[in-house]
């Protein structure tokens, strides 16, 4: 009996060796990216001019990061808030823990160098080394054209600096310690010359994150590559109301297959005539968490871009009702 118990004590304290060396290897050995390089961008009026028009209606980082008024149609940044961070993204929303988009005003970035901010929004390392929730699109920024992101570090330091205390996000286990081994360097490219129309408009969409709205997803989050683009992905409202992702495949019967360039161009171009007013929503009635507002300020230019290259997606049939109201 004694002998028994020796070997089960000896079983259990090699697997709790091999769980610490597990973990220590995490830790010390995880995420694998390259330190931060020294850059220094000059925040030249230009840079500025074209970060804004970035983070407002390409990468839309102004979304994410301000306060949303629901209370509008599609959520415009409230007033005054531009940059503040806070926004939460639970469990409601099928995500493993809860994640807060933090401060990027020159309050919430002060302790960045620009080559950290830099390796931080292109593969999702903090300067202290922790990586993020892939909910910020670091994925998608990696593979973008590097002076499209100094750009957009030029804009976001000439924000008005606004002080705001931002929880810490907290993400569940296992998913806490997966998370380490996520990010990779990135894979910056360079921007395609918008005359090659398809091919700009496959960086804009990638630029833009649609497939992440717009896809499906498992229930540990992460986005079913086979039915990208398709529509579906659910995501609720407070009130209990439920807004799913339009299928913008080429499905001529679920999706946009039969819509012309003109049409597309049309869906945006009416939130940004000068006569359009945000009309007010009432909680259960239908809204969206699309930022029709700030996609609608993108140049005419890139939209067209970006219809070229949506025409070359595969049709996946999947019929999408687009809003259920709260019971």
């Amino acid at each position: 009996m004694n002998k028994i118990l020796k070997i089960a004590a000896y079983l259990i304290g090699g697997i709790v060796l091999l769980l610490v060396c597990a973990l220590a290897f995490l830790q010390l050995g995880f995420p694998k990216v390259d330190p931060a390089t020294e850059i220094t961008i000059e925040y030249s009026p230009d840079r500025v001019e074209r970060g804004e028009y970035l983070a407002h209606h390409v990468t839309v980082c102004m979304d994410c990061h301000s306060k949303r008024d629901f209370s509008q149609f599609s959520g415009p940044p409230a007033e005054g808030t531009l940059g503040i961070g806070g926004d939460r993204f639970d469990h409601s929303m099928g995500l493993p823990g809860v994640f807060y988009a933090k401060n990027i005003t020159p309050f919430g970035i002060s302790d960045y160098t620009d080559g950290e901010l830099f390796r931080l929004i292109t593969t999702g390392v903090t300067n202290d080394g922790r990586p993020m929730f892939p909910l910020m699109p670091y994925v998608y920024y990696g593979k973008m054209d590097p002076e499209d992101i100094y750009d957009i570090i030029a804009y976001i330091r000439s924000l008005p600096s606004i002080e705001s205390d931002v929880p810490d996000s907290e993400a569940d286990f296992p998913v806490n310690l997966i998370l380490r081994t996520i990010p990779t360097n990135a894979e910056m490219v360079t921007k395609p010359s918008p005359s090659d129309q398809v091919a700009y408009g496959a960086y804009l969409v990638n630029a833009s994150g649609c497939i992440e709205c717009h896809t499906q997803v498992s229930p540990e989050g992460v986005i079913i590559k086979e039915v990208a683009f398709s529509g579906g992905r659910s995501f609720p409202f407070p009130d209990g109301s439920v807004v799913t992702s339009a299928n913008i495949t080429q499905c001529p019967d679920t999706g946009i297959g039969n819509w012309n360039e003109e049409m597309f161009l049309g869906r945006f171009s009416q939130y940004s005539d000068s006569g359009y007013v945000i009309p007010k929503v009432n909680p259960g009635e239908f809204n969206s968490i699309m930022p029709w507002t700030m996609y609608a300020g993108m140049k005419e230019e890139d939209l067209k871009a970006i219809y070229a290259y949506l025409k070359t997606i595969k049709p996946i049939t999947n019929e999408v009702i687009k809003f259920t109201a709260a019971n």
